[in-house]
Formats: structure tokens, C-alpha cells, sequence
């Protein structure tokens, strides 16, 4: 038990300090492809904290409710994670997740905002499919939902379901909301709506999606390495050049509507995770 809160309170605190330092790298290797110098890799930090000195100022009442809700449901989906539970269980309040920030995006009368939440709504339903899919290939692969179970097998996931790895792959691009998905809440400047879902958020409140953001992106990096979770030190190195691929193709990638964004998902994504579940099952009944 004392194990298991040390790394809970190790997680809440580094978590963020890691996101934050991926998001700085981010920027700064965005900067330095687009023949810029770019900001200190620490900037984030600094963007963080001056937002929290600045006035609270909320749209909606229920505005802060669902971005707290939102930055929740994403710490103990890592939480989840890091314990080795159950795997559908984390897809689900990673779902709960995106359905909070677009509630927050519908909580305000920003017709901009109302946009960001319908198109954010469109990336949930182009991602947790596939994400679902993944825990069930890991279901069919293991016999069990637990996390726990991939680190006790000494062939990694990587190749029975590397199918689903593309798959995982694609869906990194639309949650990270980097180019060509970067439709809910763009990053950059020059898109038609500057910062959609997040249209109304400022100061503090601004800050929380910052936070929840940064544990998103551990999370979502730590799920790519389960894909060779033993040695895990292997799994990190794969989900570290991902997150690497990410930031070349999304500047590199033009902006794609929604309605490909979703159609791609379920045409390729999906069908790569049934291929691939179809495989597992067909393969274990002929041995």
C-alpha cells in the first residue's frame, strides 16, 4: 500500500513536470522546422504560472466545473495506468475526459467555442473506438483487461498486435490534436479557428487545460509503450520516437476536414483492430 502511494504522489508531481518539458521540446523543434529559433524549452512553465497570477474570470458558471472535470478524469486515467489496472477501465475516463472539455466547450455561448466542442465531439468518436479495440486486443492476447498482465509476458505486444499499433499511431495524431486533426483547438495561429473548444477559457482556468494537457500526454505516450512493456525502458524509447514522428508530420501535414478525419479513422483504424483481433482468436482455436 505504501508502494503504491509513493508512486501515485510520484506520478501527480512528475507527470506534469515531464508533460511540460514535451511540450516545451515540442515547441522547440516546431520552431527550429519551421526556420525559427524558438522559445526555451521551459517556456510552458512560465506560460503556466502566468496564468494562474492572472483574475478569474469564468464565461459560465459551469465553465470551471467540466475543465476541473476534465483535468481529473485525465489523473486518474494515468493513475490507472501507472497501477497496472484495467485497461478498458482507463479508455472509458480517458472518453469521460474528452466528453467533460466539450461539455465545457457548450457550457459558454462562443459560437466559436460551440464549433471547437462539435469538432472535438467528432475526434472522441474517430479515437475511442480504436482505443477500445486496443483493450480488447489486449483481452484476446493476454485473457484478462489488466495492465499488470502485459508486464508478465515475456513476448511484447508489439508483435501480435502490431496492426493495432498502426492503428494506436494514427489515433496519437488526433490526440495530441497536431496536423492534420488539429481541428478541435488548433496550435496554430494561422488556422480558422484559433482556439476553438478553449475559445472562452482564460487565466487559471486556461492553466487547467495547460495541466490537464500535460498529464495527457504522459498518459498517452505511456500506452504506446505497453506495446513492448518488458523491458520497459524498450517501450519508453518507442513511444519517445512517436511522439518524435508526431511533431515531423504534423508540420510536414496540411489540415484535414473532420469528416476524413473520422472517415480514416473508422475505414483504417478499425479495420486494422478487427483484422487484427479476428487474427488473435482465429490463430488461438487452430493451437
Amino acid at each position: 500500500m505504501l508502494e503504491q502511494f509513493i508512486l501515485v504522489f510520484a506520478t501527480l508531481v512528475g507527470a506534469p513536470l515531464a508533460g511540460g518539458l514535451l511540450f516545451g521540446i515540442d515547441r522547440k523543434i516546431t520552431a527550429r522546422l519551421q526556420g525559427r529559433y524558438g522559445p526555451p524549452v521551459i517556456q510552458p512553465f512560465y506560460d503556466f504560472f502566468k496564468l494562474l497570477g492572472k483574475e478569474h474570470i469564468a464565461v459560465s458558471r459551469l465553465q470551471f466545473i467540466w475543465i476541473y472535470g476534465y483535468l481529473v478524469f485525465m489523473v486518474v486515467s494515468l493513475i490507472f495506468l501507472v497501477l497496472k489496472s484495467d485497461i478498458l477501465l482507463l479508455v472509458f475516463l480517458l472518453g469521460f475526459a474528452g466528453v467533460s472539455l466539450v461539455l465545457g466547450g457548450f457550457s459558454t455561448k462562443s459560437p466559436y467555442a460551440h464549433f471547437g466542442a462539435n469538432r472535438e465531439l467528432l475526434q472522441i468518436m474517430a479515437y475511442e473506438p480504436v482505443l477500445l479495440l486496443f483493450a480488447i486486443g489486449v483481452y484476446a492476447q493476454n485473457g484478462s483487461f489488466l495492465i499488470s498482465e502485459i508486464f508478465k509476458q515475456d513476448k511484447p505486444l508489439l508483435f501480435s498486435l502490431w496492426p493495432l499499433f498502426l492503428a494506436v499511431l494514427y489515433v496519437l495524431t488526433i490526440k495530441m490534436r497536431k496536423s492534420p486533426f488539429d481541428i478541435a483547438t488548433s496550435h496554430h495561429g494561422h488556422q480558422e479557428i484559433v482556439k476553438g473548444v478553449t475559445t472562452e477559457y482564460s487565466g487559471p482556468y486556461f492553466a487547467l487545460f495547460h495541466l490537464a494537457e500535460w498529464y495527457e500526454i504522459v498518459l498517452l505516450l505511456g500506452i504506446i509503450s505497453l506495446f513492448w512493456a518488458n523491458p520497459l525502458w524498450v517501450g519508453i524509447l518507442i513511444a519517445l520516437v512517436a511522439f518524435l514522428l508526431e511533431l515531423l508530420v504534423d508540420n510536414i501535414a496540411a489540415r484535414m476536414t473532420a469528416r476524413w478525419m473520422v472517415r480514416l479513422s473508422w475505414s483504417i483504424g478499425l479495420l486494422l483492430g478487427v483484422i487484427n483481433i479476428a487474427y488473435i482468436y482465429l490463430t488461438k482455436g487452430v493451437s
